[in-house]
C-alpha cells in the first residue's frame, strides 16, 4: 500500500541503533538528529520511524507526528540559537526515507549554505551541537 523500501535506510539503521548517531530528540513515531555535515549550527534532520521514501505517502497519523516534531524541533533552535528565522527543506533524493531538514539562520546564504559532504565530520562540533540542541 505505502512505498516502503525494501533494504533498511541509514535512518531506519539509526532508529533501530545499529548506526550511530546525535540524536537530540526522539519519540514513539519521530526521531531527531543532528546531520553529519550540518549547514548551520542549528540544523536537524526530523526523520519518521516508518521507512517511506515521501513525505505525501505517509499514514495521516505519522505525517501529523512528523509535522508535530517539526515544530517542536523549530521552536528549541529558534531559542537556542537565537536564530532570526527558522525554515525548513524536504528535499528526499539523498536517503529513501523521509526526513525533514529544520534550519535556523539568519541569511538566506546561511539556508542555502552546505558544507563539504567529503569532509570527515567534525564529531566534537556535532557532539556540542546535539547536547544545545537537545530536547
Amino acid at each position: 500500500m505505502y512505498n516502503v523500501a525494501m533494504e533498511d535506510s541509514v535512518f531506519t539503521k539509526i532508529i533501530k541503533g545499529q548506526l550511530p548517531s546525535y540524536k537530540v530528540y526522539e519519540d514513539e513515531k519521530t526521531i531527531a538528529i543532528i546531520p553529519l555535515h550540518p549547514s548551520s549550527k542549528g540544523h536537524v534532520l526530523v526523520i519518521p520511524k516508518l521507512q517511506i521514501d515521501n513525505f505525501y505517502d505517509l499514514p495521516d497519523d505519522e505525517y501529523a507526528a512528523l509535522w508535530s516534531t517539526v515544530k517542536k524541533v523549530s521552536k528549541k533552535i529558534k531559542t537556542a540559537i537565537n536564530a532570526n528565522r527558522v525554515g525548513i527543506k524536504v528535499i528526499g533524493l539523498d536517503v529513501p526515507h523521509v526526513h525533514v531538514h529544520v534550519i535556523g539562520f539568519d541569511t538566506l546564504a546561511e539556508f542555502n549554505y552546505q558544507e563539504d559532504l567529503l569532509s570527515a565530520p567534525n564529531q566534537d562540533k556535532l557532539q556540542a551541537m546535539a547536547e544545545l540542541l537537545k530536547i
